[in-house]
C-alpha cells in the first residue's frame, strides 16, 4: 500500500424534504445519486381533479386561478416539485441507489430527461418488472419478486392513471410568471420554485426508467468501476427497503434511509454491518417523532369503530402500498372483537389487485413468523382471508362492479393522501356534507388541514392518526452509540428543534463531533482524513525487492517502479531498461548512466542516540560541544568549530558554513548510526 491524498469527496444536496432525500456523492472517482424522491406535496396547491362533474368546483370564478373555500388553487393538472437540476450534470451519475420505493418517485425524470446513461439499483427485481401476477402465479417457489421495483411500478402507475383518467382542457403557465406570483394570496404566493415544478410524466417513461432497473439482493456486493462496492440491508422499514454500504479499500460510507426498529412485516434492520463508518449519510426519520405507531393504530381502530356503529361510513385516503398492509391487519384483528365482522372493506385503486397479491408472495423480504407462514402454506398477511370471505373488496375504481356491490355502511381505502386526484376525490364530495361520516388521515406526508382546504366548509369528522413507523430522534441516538460512525452527515433540520417546539432538545441529534448538516442546493465536503490506497506489485518486481529489518517484526524495502492506473486498479510494474544506442563509426559507443529517478540514492531509517553521537564526537576531536532540548529533540552546538546539529525524531540538519569538508565529516558520523535500505 501506498499513502495518497485523494481526491476530495463531496456530497450534493437536490432536495429540500428531509423525508424525501435526493443527494448526490463523489467519491472515489463515482457519481453515485442516494435516492430521487418527488416532493408531491406541491399538488396541496392545485385544485381537485373529480373523477365525475362536479358543480361545486365547475362554478368557481376565474381561469388559471380560482377561489375555493376563501383560498386560491390552481386551476390545471397537478405539479411535483422535482429534485434540483441545475446544481451539477445529472448525465454524469453512474449510478443511482435506492432505499425504498417511496424514495424513487422521481426516477423518470431523471433518467429520461437528463442524459442519464448509468445503472439503477434496487432490491432484486424480477426478470421482467412489473408482470401481472397472473403471469407469475405458478412459479412463486422459483422467482424472487421484488418488491420495490414492484411496488415502484404500481405507485407510478397509479399516479400515471390517476393523471390520465381525468385530463385538462388547457394547462396554467402564466401564474409561475415571477411578477405575478407575487402578487398572489398566500399560501401560494409562498411556493418555492414553481417554475421548476412538472406534470407528471408518462407510463412509457415509466417503463423506461424501469428497464435500468439492476436486480441486488440483500448483503449482495457490487463494484463500481473497480473503484468502490455498494451492498444494500434490509432497514426494516417496508418491504424490500435498504439502506446502502459504499466501500473501498480503505474507507467506509453508510447511508441510513426510511429504516425502522420495529417489528412489523418487514425483515428487521440489519445494524452490524454498519459499525465502523468513517461516514454516516442519515436521512428519513419520522416525520411525527412525538407520535407513537402503536397509539396511533389503536386511535385509528376505536375512531373507525364510533364511526361505523353510529352508521357513517370511513374513508381513508392512503397509498397502494406500505402502511395499509398494517391498517388492514390491525383491522382483522379488531373489527370481530368489536362485533362489527359483517362492515365491508373495499379497497380502491387501479392497482389494487396487484398490491395485494403481490405482497402475498414476497417472502424473502418479510420477517421470520411471515415468512413461515408462506411456507406451511398459509397467506403470510390476513387481508387474503378478508378477500376469501368477502370482507375485503377490491376496484380499480368507482365506476363497474364496484357500483353495484357498494354498500353502507363500509369502509373505503383508497388514494390519493393529497385529495387532489383519485377516487378520494370523489368520496369527499360523496360523503363531505353528512356529519356521520369521518375521514382518517394516516399518512404523514401531507398536511391535512391542506388537503381538506378546498372542500370547505366540511360536516364530516376528521381524525388526524399518522403512522410513521420509521426512527426517531431516541431510537436513532441509540443506534448512532451501537454503531459508532466517525462522523455523522445529516438534514438541517435534524440539528434544531422543532420550530413549532424550540425547547424540544430531544428532537434534534446531539452528537461529538457535531453532525454535519446540509440543505437543498448545498454542496459539502465528506470528513474524510488522511487514507491509503492499495497498488498491486507484480511477482517480478517483487522477486527483486530486498527487505531489511528496522525492528523486531517489521522489515521494509525500496522499490523503483511504473505506476500504471486503468479502471480504478493500481498496479507497480518494472521499469523499462532504456534502449541501447546505436555505434556510429565517428565515435564509440556511449553507455549512458541511467537517470538519478531510476537508480535512488538509499533511504535511510533509524534513530541518532545521544551519547554515543557524543562519544563518537569526541574521538574524531570535538570536544566542545554544547546540548540543548528542545520539544522535538536536541540541539548540538559545536562552539568550536561554530556548526548547529539539530537531531529530532524524523530528521537532522548539519549546519555548517564556508567548510564543506567538515560538513561532509560530520554527515559520514550521522550515517553511521543510520541503516540504509
Amino acid at each position: 500500500m501506498v499513502s495518497v491524498y485523494l481526491i476530495l469527496s463531496r456530497q450534493y444536496c437536490l432536495s429540500g424534504h428531509p423525508t424525501l432525500p435526493c443527494n448526490v456523492l463523489k467519491f472515489k472517482s463515482t457519481t453515485i445519486m442516494l435516492d430521487c424522491a418527488l416532493d408531491t406535496t406541491a399538488a396541496l396547491y392545485f385544485l381537485p381533479l373529480p373523477l365525475v362533474h362536479s358543480p361545486r368546483l365547475s362554478k368557481l370564478p376565474g381561469w388559471e386561478l380560482k377561489e375555493c373555500s376563501g383560498r386560491v388553487f390552481v386551476d390545471s393538472q397537478p405539479e411535483f416539485s422535482l429534485p434540483e437540476r441545475e446544481l451539477l450534470d445529472l448525465s454524469s451519475i453512474d449510478v443511482i441507489l435506492i432505499s425504498n420505493y417511496h424514495c424513487m418517485m422521481a426516477l423518470p425524470y431523471i433518467t429520461e430527461h437528463t442524459g442519464f446513461t448509468g445503472t439503477v439499483y434496487a432490491t432484486e427485481p424480477t426478470l421482467q418488472i412489473g408482470r401481472r401476477v397472473v403471469q407469475v402465479k405458478c412459479a412463486v417457489n422459483d422467482v424472487c419478486l421484488n418488491s420495490v421495483s414492484v411496488c415502484l411500478r404500481l405507485l407510478m402507475e397509479e399516479l400515471v392513471t390517476f393523471m390520465e383518467r381525468v385530463p385538462k382542457a388547457h394547462a396554467a403557465s402564466s401564474w409561475k410568471n415571477k411578477e405575478i406570483q407575487r402578487l398572489l394570496p398566500g399560501p401560494l404566493k409562498e411556493a418555492v420554485d414553481v417554475c421548476n415544478w412538472k406534470k407528471c410524466y408518462t407510463l412509457q417513461e415509466v417503463n423506461s426508467a424501469l428497464s435500468k432497473v439492476q436486480l441486488v439482493g440483500y448483503s449482495q456486493k457490487v463494484e463500481l468501476f473497480g473503484a468502490v462496492q455498494v451492498t444494500p440491508l434490509s432497514s426494516g422499514y417496508s418491504l424490500g427497503s435498504s439502506n446502502w454500504i459504499i466501500q473501498s479499500h480503505h474507507e467506509k460510507i453508510s447511508y441510513i434511509s426510511g429504516s425502522s426498529l420495529l417489528t412489523t412485516h418487514p425483515q428487521p434492520m440489519e445494524q452490524s454491518s454498519l459499525k465502523n463508518s468513517d461516514v454516516l449519510i442519515l436521512t428519513g426519520l419520522t416525520q411525527i417523532p412525538t407520535a407513537n405507531p402503536d397509539g396511533m393504530l389503536g386511535e385509528f381502530c376505536s375512531n373507525l369503530a364510533m364511526t361505523v356503529r353510529a352508521g357513517g361510513n370511513v374513508l381513508v385516503p392512503c397509498y397502494s402500498s406500505g402502511v395499509v398492509y398494517d391498517l388492514l391487519e390491525c383491522l382483522y384483528q379488531f373489527m370481530d372483537s368489536a362485533n362489527l365482522g359483517t362492515t365491508p372493506f373495499y379497497f380502491i385503486s387501479p392497482v389494487a389487485n396487484s398490491s395485494l397479491e403481490f405482497s402475498q408472495i414476497f417472502a424473502e423480504w418479510l420477517c421470520q413468523n411471515k415468512q413461515s407462514k408462506v411456507y406451511l402454506p398459509e397467506p403470510p398477511f390476513p387481508h387474503a382471508e378478508l378477500i376469501q370471505t368477502n370482507k375485503l373488496k377490491h376496484y380499480p375504481s368507482i365506476h363497474g362492479d364496484f357500483s353495484s356491490d357498494f354498500r353502507q355502511p363500509c369502509v373505503v381505502f383508497t388514494g390519493h393522501p393529497s385529495l387532489r386526484f383519485g377516487d378520494v376525490v370523489h368520496f369527499m364530495e360523496l360523503w363531505g356534507k353528512s356529519s356521520l361520516n369521518t375521514i382518517i388521515f394516516t399518512e404523514p406526508d401531507f398536511s391535512y388541514l391542506d388537503a381538506l382546504a378546498p372542500y370547505q366548509p366540511l360536516a364530516m369528522k376528521c381524525v388526524y392518526c399518522p403512522i410513521d413507523t420509521r426512527l426517531n430522534f431516541h431510537q436513532v441516538s441509540k443506534l448512532l452509540k451501537d454503531i459508532q460512525p466517525l462522523n455523522v452527515v445529516c438534514p438541517e433540520p435534524y440539528t434544531q428543534p422543532p420550530l413549532a417546539q424550540p425547547h424540544r432538545s430531544d428532537l434534534m441529534l446531539e452528537l461529538q463531533p457535531p453532525p454535519v448538516s446540509y440543505r437543498r442546493c448545498s454542496v459539502i465536503p465528506l470528513p474524510f482524513r488522511r487514507r491509503y490506497e492499495r497498488v498491486q506489485l507484480l511477482p517480478e518486481l517483487a522477486k527483486s525487492l530486498v527487505p531489511s529489518a528496522v525492528k523486531a517484526g517489521v522489515s521494509v524495502a525500496t522499490v523503483s517502479a511504473v505506476l500504471q492506473s486503468k479502471d480504478n486498479k493500481h498496479v507497480l510494474q518494472p521499469v523499462p531498461k532504456p534502449a541501447p544506442m546505436a555505434p556510429t563509426k565517428k565515435r564509440k559507443r556511449v553507455v549512458e548512466e541511467p537517470p538519478e529517478s531510476l537508480n535512488p540514492k538509499p533511504l535511510l531509517s533509524g534513530a541518532i542516540p545521544l551519547e554515543p553521537f557524543l562519544a563518537t564526537l569526541h574521538k574524531n576531536g570535538i570536544m566542545e560541544v554544547k546540548v540543548e532540548e528542545t520539544a522535538d529533540g536536541h540541539i548540538l552546538h559545536l562552539q568550536a568549530e561554530d556548526v548547529l546539529i539539530q537531531l529530532e525524531e524524523d530528521s537532522t540538519h548539519i549546519i555548517c558554513e564556508n567548510n564543506e569538508p567538515l560538513r561532509t565529516a560530520l554527515r559520514d558520523l550521522v550515517l553511521h548510526f543510520l541503516q540504509k535500505l
